[in-house]
């Protein structure tokens, strides 16, 4: 069995890392290179980057950064937020970055999910979800948790596999930044209904949830944001409590 992989997510506006609650009230966290390089350090097992307004805006990713993180970190990180384009990959990639996420520009595009993942391969293609639940089912977003979409989260998760994709992220606007809990039971019909690793979203707030997620949850990694940058959960201490816990991860 694949071991369970710590996600640190790091929101980037302004070049700043950022921490809202449910996509709003933003707060300065740090800086995003020092802040990879310290959870490289502590045993993280991938980063992901999100210029959290390059859609809403309409600007690129910030290239330098994607640069100034590869020559500090030495595990995988995803790049994601403004990617309309197989040439935006490609040069994300040649700064560095291992993977993409998409989430708007493929919503709105299908057919870049398939460009990226025959150009690129599949691993290289993280779908990006953000949904809401609304009258009884999950409902995505775009533009950063701004604007509603009529596409649901199983049957866009299970397209976008079809099309490619070699990895979802879901994240539970709901849950996000409020500390509860992760989506355990969306997140399990995703695994169940997907072929592809199941990236959690939204609602870390202690260890416990990261044990929830892994087994009620059924995910394959779990991301979290703010618990990690205002140093409320260690990298080191969450995984010895999964370990302890028989939870298979790297120590």
């Amino acid at each position: 069995m694949l071991a369970k992989r710590i996600i640190p997510c790091l929101d980037v506006k302004d070049g700043k890392t950022v921490k809202g609650v449910n996509f709003v009230n933003f707060r300065d966290a740090g800086d995003p290179v020092a802040l990879g390089k310290k959870y490289s350090e502590e045993g993280a097992d991938e980063l992901v980057y999100l210029d959290i307004t390059a859609s809403h805006e309409g600007r690129k990713t910030f290239i330098d950064l994607v640069t100034r993180v590869a020559q500090n970190i030495n595990i995988p990180f995803t790049v994601g937020g403004g990617i309309g384009s197989v040439a935006d990959v490609e040069t994300l990639l040649n700064a560095g970055a291992d993977k993409v996420s998409v989430n708007s520009s493929a919503l709105r595009n299908p057919s870049l999910i398939g460009e990226i993942a025959s150009r690129f391969g599949s691993q290289v293609c993280v779908l990006a979800i953000d949904a809401r639940f609304t009258d009884g089912d999950w409902l995505c977003y775009v533009n950063g948790g701004r604007v509603p979409v009529q596409r649901h989260l199983f049957e866009w998760a299970k397209e976008g596999v079809d099309r490619g994709a070699g990895e979802i992220l879901f994240t539970s606007m709901d849950h996000d930044g409020v500390k509860t809990g992760f989506a355990c039971e969306a997140l399990a019909r995703l695994s169940e209904e997907v072929s592809v690793p199941v990236i959690a979203s939204g609602g870390a707030g202690e260890c416990s949830h990261f044990y929830d997620v892994f087994t009620a949850g059924k995910a394959d990694a779990a991301l979290a944001a703010g618990i990690f940058h205002f140093n409320e959960i260690g990298i080191a201490g969450l995984k010895q409590y999964l370990y302890d816990r028989n939870i298979n991860v790297r120590l």
